[in-house]
């Protein structure tokens, strides 16, 4: 199993939502976040007014896949959530060993 965490755009969530239900994904948890990168926060809008943005607002969202999966989900998103302009995330990728539903104690395949 992978752990997927992403940090998109968050006009970008719908899209996401649907590329990990066509591959039969349901379970996800969302966060609001703040963040910049190599953009420093700054857009070419933000810019023209002469206000300096520190932090830009994201979502953080994590998710676990099949390792099957992973190289198919990964490309859509890619693909999907992609505006080609600076700003648009990271997807950060780790090995997961386990999973255990706590309500039942389940662990491994059955709980995804």
């Amino acid at each position: 199993m992978k752990k997927i965490e992403l940090i998109i755009r968050p006009e970008k969530l719908e899209l996401l939502k649907g590329i990990l239900t066509r591959y039969e994904y349901s379970g996800l948890t969302v966060m609001s976040a703040m963040g910049c990168g190599h953009q420093k926060g700054n857009s070419d809008e933000f810019e023209k007014l002469g206000i300096e943005i520190n932090l830009l607002p994201k979502l953080h969202v994590m998710t676990v896949v099949w390792d099957e999966d992973l190289d198919d989900i990964l490309a859509e998103i890619v693909d999907k959530l992609s505006t080609n302009t600076v700003g648009d995330g990271k997807i950060f990728i780790s090995n997961v060993e386990d999973v255990v539903r706590i309500r039942t104690g389940e662990h491994g395949k059955n709980v995804l």
